[in-house]
Order: structure tokens, then sequence, then C-alpha cells
């Protein structure tokens, strides 16, 4: 296996972290977290277990990229949220920071809902992403990644750790 890019201590003390933030500006509310499917689940769930505060998890799920390591320009919502967002504090909680692009078409549809708030929270940011997240765990440098929730074609999910994903199709081609 190739050398990491992340290692799983560095992923869990920015969880740690992030959910120390999280924690500190939401203590007095119950926020509504919502993942963007499909990479956020496991970062979702490790981050609630370290919240400690009431909080509510819904899902939206927007596709950019296909089966490929390039955005395709457009996004597509395949998943809404349920739950009711009028007057509620809401997270928007994402695996990577990148483009923007999905985020944006994101956002737009939760703030049609009317939310008393919306912030973003990310556990990887690209370098150079525009605009950044509130909260961010680890900044990235350039080159398409995979591990911990994040896939290139569905694959590589299952990783601890965070790699280069042309560190790791080189290892899977041998």
């Amino acid at each position: 296996m190739p050398t990491p890019l992340v290692s799983e201590h560095a992923i869990d003390e920015a969880v740690r972290d992030l959910a120390r933030r999280l924690r500190d500006d939401y203590r007095d509310s119950v926020p509504l977290l919502v993942g963007v499917l499909k990479g956020s689940f496991v970062f979702i769930a490790d981050l609630v277990r370290e919240l400690g505060i009431p909080c509510e998890i819904d899902f939206v799920r927007a596709r950019s990229y296909g089966g490929g390591q390039t955005s395709a320009g457009a996004v597509e919502i395949t998943k809404d949220v349920e739950t009711r967002l009028e007057g509620r504090h809401i997270v928007v909680v994402e695996d990577i920071a990148d483009t923007g692009l999905t985020m944006e078409v994101v956002f737009k549809r939760i703030q049609a809902g009317h939310p008393a708030s919306v912030r973003r929270c990310a556990l990887f940011m690209r370098q150079g992403c525009d605009p950044p997240p509130d909260y961010v765990g680890i900044e990235l440098g350039p080159g398409f990644v995979v591990g911990y929730g994040i896939d290139l074609a569905e694959r590589h999910r299952e990783l601890r750790e965070i790699y280069r994903a042309a560190d790791i199709d080189d290892q899977d081609s041998r």
C-alpha cells in the first residue's frame, strides 16, 4: 500500500477539532446537519459521535463527478433534504470542498427553505476553494484523493486514510 497523504490519526484529530468548534457554536440550539452524499457519510457519522450535543441529521445527494476525476460542470440533485428547514440552524457537511459548484447548488436549495442560518463544514478543503467553508479540518493540495468515504468511480471509500487516487490506481493495476 502506498504512503497515505493524510493519516488516520490526523483525520481523527481534525474530526475532534471540528466537533469541538461546532459544539461551541451550537450548544444552545439543535442544529440540523445535512450531509452531502455519498462522500460525507463516514465523516458525518464520526462527527456526530464526537459532537456531544443534540442534533438532527438529513442528507442531500448531489452529483457532479460521475465516474471521473474532473467535475462534469453541472450538478444534479438526486436526493433532496426531507426535513423542514424553516427557522433551523443548518450545517452542510461535506467530505471535500473543491470547486464550490456542488455547494452553490446545495446552498440555493437549502436557502429556499428559509433557515435561520446556514454554515458549511468540510473535513477537507482543496487549496483555492472559493468561497471556503466556515469550518475546515484539513487543507489539501492539488490532485484527486480517495479514502475515508471519498471515492473514485465508487471505489476506495473503505480506506481509513487519504491517498492520492493515482497512487492507489497504480497499486491496483499491479
